[in-house]
């Protein structure tokens, strides 16, 4: 098991976010967090990178346990340079070009030399179809194109997993489907991804596994194929029903 993840907890003030939340994914997985708006996915998702300090629970990654509420500084770095994070608004350096975008977090945060840095973002950029803009700014691209470059960004430092945080929701729905090319190539190559999506289609096609969420609980976790043919719980069959509603 690559990433085994146990009764995660969240709490802001007097509201529980995220209420024992547990997942184990394994190599190669690719992980839809589905669920209703408010559900704590992202809170969730960014408890696992520390981007949140979890007020509760644990995880153990290639073997090595930590504690997600007490991990020191060293273990968050230790984690954080196995993991890669896509944000749903790009999150670029509005003042750096593409190359910088992605080269930083290797010379800046692992003190790689700059021409290495720059092959490995080059190399990254070919991957998502944005070798092109090299020297482009982020306001001269496309929503779209400004998230490929997040996504080489992500990728440029080799993570075992990728976390993705809604990637399409700040897009113009002509530009999701670019974005949504990049991830399912990025499922084949085998990478290992744990998505917050509305896009039930990457859902339902893209995916081998949901974790289905609602008011901080998780509802229903397994295979995709069978939640979406056969969901187990009637809080998943009224989502499901409400995505059928909403498409007709």
């Amino acid at each position: 098991m690559m990433l085994e993840i146990r009764d995660v907890q969240k709490r802001f003030g007097d509201l529980q976010v995220l209420r024992g939340v547990s997942l184990d994914v394994e190599k190669s997985d690719v992980v839809a967090i589905l669920g209703p708006s408010g559900s704590g996915k992202t809170t969730f998702l960014r408890c696992l990178n520390f981007l949140e300090r979890a007020d509760a629970g644990r995880i153990v990654f290639d073997g090595e346990p930590f504690d997600l509420h007490t991990a020191t500084k060293a273990d968050i770095a230790r984690i954080r340079k196995k993991t890669g994070f896509v944000f749903q608004n790009y999150n670029l350096f509005q003042n750096k070009t593409v190359l910088q975008n992605v080269t930083l977090g290797l010379t800046a945060g692992a003190g790689m030399k700059r021409q290495d840095a720059e092959k490995i973002a080059l190399e990254s950029l070919e991957r998502v179809g944005m070798a092109d803009k090299l020297k482009s700014y982020p306001i001269q691209l496309s929503g779209g194109q400004q998230q490929r470059v997040a996504i080489a960004r992500a990728l440029a430092t080799s993570p075992e997993i990728i976390y993705f945080d809604e990637p399409t929701s700040a897009l113009d729905p002509e530009l999701i489907g670019e974005v949504l090319s990049v991830m399912r190539q990025l499922a084949a190559d085998g990478m290992t991804m744990l998505v917050v999506t509305h896009e039930m289609d990457f859902a339902r096609n893209v995916s081998n596994k949901v974790l289905f969420m609602a008011d901080g609980a998780v509802i229903e976790s397994g295979d995709a194929r069978s939640f979406f043919e056969n969901p187990k719980e009637e809080r998943s069959r009224d989502f499901i029903r409400a995505i059928q509603k909403a498409r007709e």
